[in-house]
């Protein structure tokens, strides 16, 4: 399995936007991500920044580093999100790899923390993660934000 930013191989590039946006878009918003996508990545320690994980020329599995995940919480940065999986994949410690490939990254860019917001029980816990405070969506509603200090 190799993970690299999506700019480095661009001949991924629309098949990464697609996944992103089938995991997390809606019928509206595909221009939203691919934009997105488009303008990351441009100067040295900037955000946002996409990944993918890719194994036999088949993205498996992806996540991103923001500025801000959509929600309340301004004040806290960079931002560990879009974290998914192929499902056949799954169990074979991928998320893992990817959650340590964004603390790599993060560290190289300067920044003493990643956090992230999720609502999964359990799952980040076991990678050392901390849920330390909450946040809150444009739409209402609150959810967890871990942190994690970078090493």
């Amino acid at each position: 399995m190799e993970i690299f930013e999506i700019q480095q191989r661009p001949e991924f590039f629309h098949e990464a936007v697609k996944l992103f946006w089938e995991q997390w878009g809606n019928e509206s918003n595909y221009k939203f991500y691919e934009d997105c996508m488009i303008h990351s990545g441009k100067a040295p320690n900037s955000l946002p920044r996409f990944y993918v994980a890719i194994e036999n020329d088949a993205i498996i599995g992806t996540y991103a580093l923001l500025r801000n995940d959509i929600n309340s919480r301004q004040d806290l940065f960079p931002w560990l999100a879009c974290l998914y999986v192929d499902p056949a994949f799954r169990g074979n410690s991928i998320g893992e790899q990817l959650l340590e490939h964004g603390l790599q990254v993060t560290a190289r860019l300067g920044h003493e923390k990643l956090y992230l917001s999720s609502d999964l029980e359990g799952y980040y816990e076991q990678y050392g993660w901390t849920n330390s405070t909450k946040t809150y969506g444009p739409f209402g509603g609150s959810i967890k934000v871990y942190e994690k200090v970078v090493d």
